[in-house]
């Protein structure tokens, strides 16, 4: 029986994620598997892989093929490493100590990198949503003082209009005051 190491699609459309299972080579994608080793969730960033590394060299050991992408997660998780460094320590090339050694030093060489992509991942977050909090407020503070030149040019209008107006009947009250007297001196000089 020929076995595969491959991913299982899951979740929505355009937000797949995968399980990573060893399944016979005739099975369908999603169909029959053998065992489940690990999840890997591209929708994050970076990538989350939960991989059950024992199990994993344990297939490769036996003989399973991983295909292309579960080869490359294999590979970024260190199994593929790990497997190289035990077949020479089959060979008499190393110790079980060195191995060890140099599997440990990869990891966390590898850890310190991811963490670090991490970190700029979530500095860059923190930056790109106080940029747009500051652009925000300069939004609002333009649109304040907009609000703000609106109202003046209102209140300087209608006062602009009350003085006319106020004008406006003054002259009316003048006019009318003119048009009283003109009749009482006309009506004087008959008298």
């Amino acid at each position: 029986m020929a076995v595969k190491i491959r991913l299982s699609r899951h979740g929505k459309k355009n937000f797949a994620f995968f399980h990573i299972v060893v399944t016979d080579v005739r099975s369908p994608r999603d169909g029959r598997l053998i065992e489940q080793i690990g999840i890997y969730n591209p929708n994050t960033n970076p990538a989350t892989i939960v991989l059950d590394g024992d199990r994993a060299l344990y297939w490769l050991t036996n003989g399973a093929q991983p295909t292309t992408t579960a080869r490359r997660i294999l590979s970024y998780e260190g199994v593929l490493l790990k497997k190289h460094l035990q077949g020479g320590v089959a060979k008499g090339a190393l110790t079980q100590e060195e191995a060890d050694k140099k599997w440990n030093a990869w990891k966390a060489e590898k850890d310190a990198k991811v963490s670090s992509k991490k970190q700029t991942v979530s500095n860059a977050s923190a930056e790109a949503h106080k940029a747009a909090v500051s652009a925000e407020a300069k939004v609002n503070e333009a649109r304040a003082e907009a609000i703000a030149q609106k109202k003046a040019e209102a209140e300087a209008a209608a006062r602009a209009a009350a003085e006319e107006a106020a004008a406006k009947a003054a002259e009316e009250a003048a006019a009318a005051a003119e048009a009283e007297a003109a009749p009482a001196e006309e009506a004087q000089p008959e008298a």
